[in-house]
């Protein structure tokens, strides 16, 4: 695996190359590229110009940083000022936001240079990015499969080499399961590690912001960048001290819990445990443990997740900002079309299902079960850490599958997530690494750490990058140095 960022920062100080040649190099690639990709939806060219000018300043005066000059690719559900920000949805057709994400302020103060959006499921629903207002990107590996969603097109990007590294946000494995289906490092961090000030919210309890890479090293560089306290989002807090990553396993205790291996295709299983067994040989000591919950955090996730957008999702009312819908007899009746005909289907459906389990009469059966359930979750996820200190999985029980996830029953195309919603519903850090192939598609390996400790799942990754785990997959046809 490539360290993009750090070769190109180290190109950038040398003088090998300008950060407006470089950003030059990747717009030209998007160019010619995009088009057969659809990873972004929205390019800044003009924009991207001037941060690119603006970080060679910063390089000449001696007061540039690992990112400055270096591109990034945004998901289109995170806020930049004065800039197309549309969720990938009719009903934020041509919004441009009066302010800026925490995430991009903090990594434009650090020199960063912005390409554009990139494409995404409609508000961040979905796994597969399929049901895009823009329509679906394309796999880099294979056109005919899907990227995984909802991250899908910042996925895309980092593997076509459309962008050194991509933000995306994870709010039941929008990051980490995209990462696994086109080959690339796809970190959450605990819940709260990032601010959410500027991220357009599904459901707040679980979202989270994090950087899709080319590698590991990447993946820490990138994070360390936009983590911290924000005083605009009280969720948010400084976690544990920074550290340099350590890709010494030697006596690190690796929990395998059966649950997470059941119903697995052969060849991810295959892969999954050949990693494991890397591990064993540097040292690390294989546990066996236990989440018998594991069957209840999609419906858990499900229930939380929609009951939260219903409400997020209330201020599309096509009054303030966004599309309006014509040819309305009242204001209700403007409300009514403006949502039928701004949202897609399966965001009208997640919001019908949200306010059925807030309703009368159901909230008891349904939400309040439901979180009821995902504290019994986090207490077995505390239990699991007392006895190791991270927990390797796989990301995904399949591959990238066709695409045409549309026409598949909801409840089928949800269980994608099935490894990846535990993360979020206990705000535990987690990322996925490519660990091997089958059928030449990319397998996605998940290493979960207990909250605060992302430097230990981090450097966990770190060691399968060092130790050849993790193949490159990096499409050619982008950029190149």
């Amino acid at each position: 695996m490539r360290d993009t960022i750090f070769e190109l920062s180290r190109a950038l100080r040398t003088k090998k190359i300008s950060s407006v040649e470089l950003c030059e190099l990747y717009l030209k690639a998007i160019e010619r590229e995009n088009p057969k990709l659809n990873a972004y939806v929205h390019v800044f060219y003009d924009s991207a110009r001037r941060d690119a000018e603006r970080a060679d300043r910063l390089i000449k005066e001696g007061k540039g940083g690992l990112l400055t000059g270096i591109p990034v690719a945004v998901k289109d559900n995170i806020c930049t000022e004065g800039e197309l920000t549309t969720c990938c949805s009719a009903i934020l057709k041509g919004y441009k936001p009066p302010y800026s994400a925490t995430v991009w302020e903090r990594l434009r103060a650090q020199g960063a240079v912005m390409l554009g959006k990139t494409n995404m499921d409609e508000f961040a629903m979905g796994s597969s990015s399929e049901s895009s207002v823009y329509g679906a990107p394309k796999n880099p590996i294979d056109a005919t499969r899907v990227t995984g969603g909802s991250s899908g097109g910042s996925a895309a990007a980092v593997c076509a080499r459309l962008a050194p590294y991509a933000l995306g946000s994870d709010t039941g494995g929008s990051v980490r399961q995209p990462a696994a289906f086109c080959g690339t490092v796809g970190f959450k961090p605990t819940y709260g590690e990032v601010s959410r000030y500027g991220l357009i919210a599904y459901a707040s309890s679980l979202d989270q912001i994090g950087p899709l890479t080319s590698s590991v090293k990447d993946a820490a560089a990138v994070f360390s960048a936009i983590r911290g306290k924000d005083e605009r989002d009280m969720t948010s807090f400084d976690g544990e001290k920074e550290r340099e990553l350590d890709p010494d396993v030697k006596g690190l205790k690796i929990g395998i819990a059966e649950q997470f291996f059941e119903g697995l295709e052969g060849g991810v299983k295959a892969c999954v445990e050949s990693a494991a067994k890397r591990y064993e040989s540097a040292g690390a000591e294989l546990i066996k443990v236990s989440l018998p919950s594991l069957g209840y955090t999609l419906p858990v996730y499900y229930i939380i997740a929609c009951a939260e957008a219903s409400s997020n999702l209330g201020r599309y009312d096509g009054i303030r900002y966004g599309f309006r819908a014509e040819n309305y007899s009242s204001v209700e009746d403007m409300i009514i079309k403006t949502r039928t005909l701004g949202f897609g289907k399966e965001v009208q459906r997640r919001i019908m299902l949200g306010t059925y389990v807030l309703s009368s009469g159901y909230f008891d059966a349904y939400y309040k079960k439901a979180c009821a359930l995902r504290e019994r979750i986090k207490s077995e996820f505390s239990q699991i850490f007392q006895k190791c200190d991270v927990l390797l999985t796989p990301s995904s029980p399949i591959t990238a599958f066709p695409a045409g996830l549309e026409r598949l029953n909801p409840a089928e195309a949800y269980l994608a997530d099935i490894y990846t919603v535990s993360a979020n519903a206990a705000g535990l850090p987690a990322i996925s690494v490519p660990c091997g192939s089958d059928g030449g598609l990319p397998v996605g390996l998940q290493i979960m750490g207990e909250r605060f400790s992302d430097y230990k799942v981090l450097s966990a990754a770190y060691f399968a990058q060092v130790d050849g785990i993790c193949p490159d997959y990096g499409v050619k046809g982008g950029v190149e140095l």
